[in-house]
This record gives C-alpha cells, structure tokens and sequence, in this order.
C-alpha cells in the first residue's frame, strides 16, 4: 500500500461538509493501515495567486519525472485543483499519480473560464473520485471523465429525545447557497403554532449574509423562538442534536449534504430541496413500504429558487407536520429505522482505497 497525501484547502477554516469529510476519511484509512499525510495549502482557493500556485506545483513534484514506485498517491481536493490546472498538468507529465476529490463541482453560473478551468483540473488528474452521486452526474454532463463515488460515512450517535414544542434546526454554515433567508420566511409564515428553531452553524463564512439573516429574524418577529447558535462542535452540538425533532437542508444546490445523515444517525427526520443531492443522503439508508415502494425518513420538497412560491410551500409541508401527529410519528420511525443501516466511515475509506489499489493494479476502478 503506497502511502497517500491529502492536500486540502487551508482558506476554508469553517466546519464544511468538505471539511469533515476530508478529516473522516483519513481517520478511516489510517484505522485501515494507510500511511497518510495531510497538507493544508495555503491560498484563497479556488482563486489562488500565482505564488499559491506555485507552491503547490513544488509539492505535486511536477517539474520531476517519478523514477520511485513507492512515491505517494496523490489527492488534491477539488477546490484546490480546479484553482491549479497548470500544476495538475505538470504532474501528469512528470509521471505523478494525482487523483482529484470533488465534493461539489464548479457552479454553472461561475463562468466560462471557471468551468474550463475545472475542465482541465479533471482531465489532467489520475482519477477523479466524487463524494455523491449528484456530483459525478453533473461533471458527466459537462462531457468530463467518468468519475467514481464515494459517499460519506456517518458516526453512531444516540438517538435524539426531541422537545416540547417542537425544535426545528437547520445545521449549516450560514451562507446564502443554505437559503437560511427561505427558513425564516417560512417560519414566520407559522408563528401561530407551538414550534422552537436553532440555526446551527458558523456566521463567520460569510458575515454579510450572517447580518441578513439576523435581520430578517428581528423583523419577523422571531427572535424569541429562532436562535442563531454559531458554529458548534462536541458536547454543545450534541445537546442541540438531543432537543431537535426535526432538521431542514433547504439548499440552492447540494452535492449531498453530510447534516442529513448525521441527522438520521441520531433518529431525527429530514426535510431536504428536492432535485439536489441531499434526496440521495436522505434515502441512503435505502427504506422500503411493505409494498416495496422508497420511504424517505422524512421528505423532499420542490422548492423554486427566486420568487414567493417556495415560502409558502416550505411553511405548508411545516404545518401539517406540526399539526398533524400521524405524519410526524411516520417520519420520526422511518429515521430510527433509518439510524441502523447507514454506512460507517470505515466503508468510505475502503472504498476509496479500493480505488486506489484497482489503478496501481491495472485494473479498471469497480472491475
């Protein structure tokens, strides 16, 4: 097994779903025997300057050929390597096994430049390895090469007792792609009933947006039911996980949505943004009817981007889960189902090391 070296964003200092992810994996493929090295590269990734770029090629090793077939595998998280096309290049021409780990494509609307950038990233890489199905479907369409999934793990947890009223949390960083501006509309759109909420995340990622949020919760009223915790992480998260009865993913575009399973992983049941990578998180565990039919440990909703009309379609899938016993206690045993299959972090770092040892072999990844 030739060692591995991560090199992960260093700009990105909030809890991330990226983040967590890059942190879980290594736990897991060292438990497995794996020799890994992780390298926080310095630079406003994706938008580097050229010294950042510089740097990184260096560390890449692009401007020497490989002559040592013990030199280590090579993955560069994907919001560094489509910052650093030219350096991916230089190390597929020097030889370098430099895989790519994307865990959310370039946006559509970043522009041509960025997504040829992205472009040139992928296809100078070794392989590229997405953390959901979503994502791999999107870099399918933009013509990309085929990318392999592998999805997240979860951490047991214990289940969630829940509150009187009702707790609601979102678990995000607030940032305007999480559409915590949708949640707050939605919820003063049902201040007649009995509820409780916790926006539970960093206000730090975009303080701008943080500013808005808290803005619209004074104006609605809210701001004695509605809680805007900050990042949390150990025992303050866990006391948060324990009171809640049921958690919102509502974002603009998600790859997969990490907050969803651990949500599950603690019995508590999810109302995720139809048409975004979070329905494939919701339905991991894989829960049938007795008809054999999907049942979701909670729902996915359409809800438009722009306009009024996902407001009030976010406040009535809330209500008639406020008022209606029968749809809650529905959702809350589908989640407790749920908690006991979901796939461990071990899972993940095999996979991926799978991935790994099929290419050093010869043989095609998933043959």
């Amino acid at each position: 097994m030739r060692p591995i070296r991560l090199f992960v964003p260093g700009n990105i200092r909030h809890s991330s779903g990226g983040n967590v992810y890059n942190a879980r994996l290594v736990d897991g493929l060292k438990a497995l025997g794996a020799e890994v090295e992780v390298i926080a590269v310095e630079g406003s990734w994706p938008g580097a300057g050229g010294h950042e770029r510089r740097r990184l090629g260096a560390l890449l090793g692009a401007s020497d050929r490989e002559t040592d077939p013990g030199q280590p595998v090579t993955i560069v998280d994907g919001l560094v390597a489509v910052g650093a096309p030219d350096e991916l290049e230089f190390a597929a021409k020097a030889g370098r096994q430099t895989w790519v780990l994307v865990h959310m494509p370039v946006p559509e609307n970043a522009g041509s430049e960025a997504l040829r950038r992205e472009a040139r990233a992928m296809r100078a890489a070794t392989g590229v390895i997405c953390t959901s199905t979503w994502a791999a479907s999107e870099l399918s369409k933009r013509g990309l090469p085929e990318a392999r999934v592998v999805l997240p793990g979860v951490d047991p947890a214990p289940g969630a007792p829940g509150s009187t009223p009702p707790h609601l949390a979102v678990v995000a960083a607030l940032l305007p792609n999480k559409d915590q501006l949708l949640v707050v509309e939605a919820l003063a759109r049902i201040r007649d009933l009995d509820w409780t909420a916790s926006f539970v995340g960093s206000d730090q990622a975009d303080p701008g947006y943080a500013r808005e949020v808290r803005s619209a919760v004074i104006a609605s009223g809210l701001q004695e039911r509605l809680r805007l915790t900050g990042e949390l992480t150990g025992e303050p998260l866990e006391t948060q996980w324990a009171r809640t009865d049921l958690t919102l993913l509502v974002s603009r575009t998600e790859a997969f949505g990490m907050a969803v399973t651990e949500s599950l992983a603690h019995g508590i049941p999810v109302l995720v943004r139809a048409g975004t990578g979070a329905v494939e998180a919701l339905s991991l565990a894989g829960l049938e009817t007795s008809d054999g039919e999907p049942r979701l440990p909670g729902a996915a909703v359409p809800l438009p981007v722009g306009g009024q009309e996902s407001p009030g379609r976010l406040a009535g899938v809330l209500r008639r889960w406020l008022e209606d016993a029968g749809v809650r206690e529905s959702w809350r045993t589908a989640a407790v189902e749920a908690r006991q299959k979901l796939p461990g972090w071990s899972s993940t770092a095999q996979g991926l090391l799978a991935l790994l040892e099929a290419r050093a072999d010869g043989t095609p990844p998933g043959d």
